[in-house]
Formats: structure tokens, sequence, C-alpha cells
């Protein structure tokens, strides 16, 4: 969600590369694209819906009704909807530590998920409990449960780790329980999108008036570093460690 759909369309295509398509939702709503596939959704809402200018990830649910009353029933917070949005129900909540999150209802692009071609790499929840985040949004949004298709939990590494068949969709990261929490530091959940060329794309950023928002991070296999736009929408690029000949 941006403010300015026309700079947020410069930033990210000159940053990571996008280009863009209209939809059956109006001026107020773009497709990101990669290699003529989809990436994700860009929506001029933050200002009529007085939430912040945010990359936010939109889980998909059967009943969206269903979800909204299990969010309320643990203590967490629906703060839109659900809400009739194209070709589905679209919503907006906080989990009990005030990390965003969405869900959706309706009709999804077949054979797309995180981890998977052109969508995002993976997504991160850094939180400081995490064991009881996996409990909540596994209770929420039917992780973990015994039916085809739904999603796998496992604790690896002090961190819990979601796969939907072999692909890792996403991460919760916790820590700091013991201590008290710190003001400027809240939980939310991070979006983390493939880029080429790290040092490419943090140099692109703040050429456009973005900024670098935290340090490079090194793993055996990728490179990674949290970028902020210049509405302060934070969101993580990676790249492989060893970049293909």
């Amino acid at each position: 969600m941006t403010r300015d759909l026309d700079a947020a369309r410069r930033f990210y295509g000159t940053v990571l590369g996008w280009e863009f398509r209209s939809t059956r939702l109006g001026e107020g709503f773009t497709v990101a694209m990669r290699d003529g596939a989809p990436v994700a959704g860009m929506g001029a809402l933050a200002r009529s819906l007085s939430v912040p200018v945010a990359w936010t990830p939109y889980f998909a649910v059967d009943d969206a009704d269903v979800t909204a009353s299990r969010i309320r029933e643990r203590g967490a917070t629906m703060a839109v909807g659900p809400l009739a949005f194209g070709t589905g129900r679209a919503a907006l909540a906080a989990d009990p530590a005030g990390a965003v999150f969405g869900f959706w209802q309706g009709e999804v692009i077949p054979d797309w998920a995180v981890g998977r071609g052109s969508a995002p790499a993976w997504l991160e929840l850094r939180t400081r409990d995490a064991f009881a985040a996996a409990i909540f949004y596994g209770e929420v949004l039917d992780w973990a449960v015994e039916r085809p298709g739904s999603c796998t939990v496992s604790y690896e590494h002090d961190h819990v780790v979601l796969r939907h068949g072999h692909d890792t969709v996403a991460r919760i990261s916790g820590g700091a329980l013991e201590e008290d929490p710190d003001p400027q530091v809240r939980p939310r959940w991070h979006v983390h999108f493939h880029v080429p060329d790290l040092e490419g794309a943090m140099d692109a950023a703040t050429a456009l008036g973005g900024r670098v928002a935290g340090p490079v991070r090194t793993t055996s296999s990728d490179r990674s570093v949290t970028l902020s736009d210049p509405e302060g929408a934070l969101f993580t690029v990676m790249s492989p460690q060893h970049p293909a000949a």
C-alpha cells in the first residue's frame, strides 16, 4: 500500500527491475511483473484506508469470516474488512504482538506461491516469542493440520519454519524474551524479493530517495539487506552468495 503509486512504480521498477500492468481494479491498483510473470500487487490505498505505507503478506484462506472470528477470539486485532475486493474478499489484521498481515478469500493465481518462480523469495516474521506466534498463525490459518495441501511447521535452529510441499514459505524468528521490549523495534513481517545484484539494488534505492535500513546479512547460500523506499515501506532484497557464471 502506497500513497503515490506513480512514484512507487518508478522506484521499484528501477531498484527491482519490475514492469507493471493494469488490473480490473482501476487506476489505483497495479501488478508488478518480472519476466512476464506476476510478483506482487501495489495499490494507492494507504491514504483512503488510513493505514501506513507498507509491504504486507496476504495469506489465502477458505473463509474470510471464519478467519476474522478466529483472530478476534485469540485477542488479536481486525483492522480492515473483510471487504469485497476484485474477485474476492480481503482483510487486514494484526497478531497479538502487533505484526500486521492480510488474508484473502477468492481467486488465486494457479501455481503461484512464495518461494516459486517470480513470487517473493520468502516471508519472515521478526517477533519476540516465535513459538507463541507459530501457535497463533497455525490456529488462525490452518497451518499444520491433517489436510491435503496444508503447510507444515517445524522448529529448526531457533526458528519456526513454514513449508508448503517442498517450498520454504516463511520463517518466524524470536528473541529478547527476557528483556524489556525495545520501543524502537516492533514485530513485523518482512517480504524478501530476489535481485541479481545486491549492491546494485542498494545503490539504486539510495539514489532514488530510499535508504539502507540494516546491515547486510550473509548465510552460506545468500546475502540479504533490508531497504526502505522513499515513503518508509521496508522490504528485503536477497541475492545468491555465489551467482551463477
